[in-house]
């Protein structure tokens, strides 16, 4: 029974071995590349990409980072193109082959019919003399150094390599098309992503009666019930205006406890942190999330144009809304 060192020192070298074969790829990012960027970024159809086995799996992702990061796109296995799926290829569209090989016959025997229907043809393989490169208007390299299988037989450093090179393609075309994370999150409304992207702080805000606020006149004491009825640890302080003139935390409390103050005579003006850091309505909640990490508070209130208070929230009501 292997020892549990060797089975570190494999894992260790394979991890290796597919790192040099990713570091390598840089030789790859050349004209040719470019050429094949501008391709899909003048595409006015779909990128499709096709690819078998190991290579189909990856094509699969590749497409899908595409049709995530602005570049239409969907994946075609090549037995099923030859038997009715090749009507889906138009000629506005861009063809995305990958054969590490470039010799695998399902994807080779579909490419006549794609050059007669005019799409452009991409290829992506780790030999520039294969057919597959031969017949492509524009060749990818992925050749790698090893694959990381002690037999040299399993697809490893080489799904690997075009796994990375698929993603430096859509990356590049991601910037080139001005892709925002606005747009990102049109394709991703579902999930902690399409929160991330597309909650406000609107959306989860404690408004009306929920919201803890007392003018600055009250007595601590009044603003210790208030936060204790509201359960948001804090409290807004209004002026007769209803304009935010300060904040009284549980934070604060602590502080004032360690001080001669007396909560049944002082008033909350006079312990309240003045000039609170605010927010928007309209404010994403991620960024709020940033706000609140970047100066270690638990809480926000947000106000209106007239900076009059409208809503309070703290980290809780991130992590309940599935944010974080």
């Amino acid at each position: 029974m292997p020892h549990a060192s060797k089975f570190k020192e494999l894992a260790a070298q394979v991890i290796d071995i597919e790192t040099t074969a990713v570091a390598n790829l840089h030789t790859y990012i050349d004209d040719h590349f470019a050429k094949a960027c501008q391709f899909m970024f003048d595409c006015s159809g779909r990128v499709i990409v096709i690819g078998m086995g190991k290579s189909g799996h990856i094509g699969g992702k590749i497409a899908a980072t595409f049709a995530s990061t602005g570049t239409p796109a969907f994946f075609v296995h090549p037995g099923e193109a030859s038997h009715g799926d090749l009507g889906m290829v138009t000629s506005q569209d861009v063809v995305l082959t990958i054969s590490n090989s470039g010799e695998t016959g399902e994807v080779l025997a579909i490419l006549p019919v794609i050059k007669r229907i005019g799409a452009k043809l991409i290829a992506m393989s780790g030999n520039t003399q294969s057919t597959l490169a031969k017949l492509a208007d524009v060749h990818i390299c992925i050749d790698v150094p090893q694959e990381a299988c002690p037999l040299g037989l399993a697809p490893t450093s080489s799904t690997t390599a075009t796994l990375v090179m698929g993603d430096a393609l859509a990356v590049a075309l991601l910037n080139a098309k001005g892709f925002t994370a606005d747009d990102f999150a049109l394709s991703h409304p579902g999930g902690s992503l399409g929160k991330r992207l597309l909650l406000r702080l609107a959306d989860i805000m404690h408004s009306g009666a929920r919201l803890p606020v007392i003018n600055e006149t009250a007595l601590i004491k009044e603003a210790l019930v208030e936060i204790s009825s509201k359960g948001l640890g804090m409290t807004a302080v209004v002026d007769n205006k209803g304009i935010l003139t300060g904040l009284f935390t549980d934070g604060d409390l602590r502080r004032i406890l360690d001080e001669e103050v007396n909560i049944h005579q002082d008033n909350i003006a006079s312990v309240m942190t003045k000039n609170p850091i605010v927010a928007s309505s309209e404010m994403l909640a991620a960024e709020a999330l940033k706000s609140m990490e970047d100066r270690s508070i638990n809480g926000l209130i947000i106000v209106d144009n007239t900076h009059r208070p409208i809503g309070a929230m703290n980290m809780h009501d991130i992590l309940k809304a599935g944010v974080i």
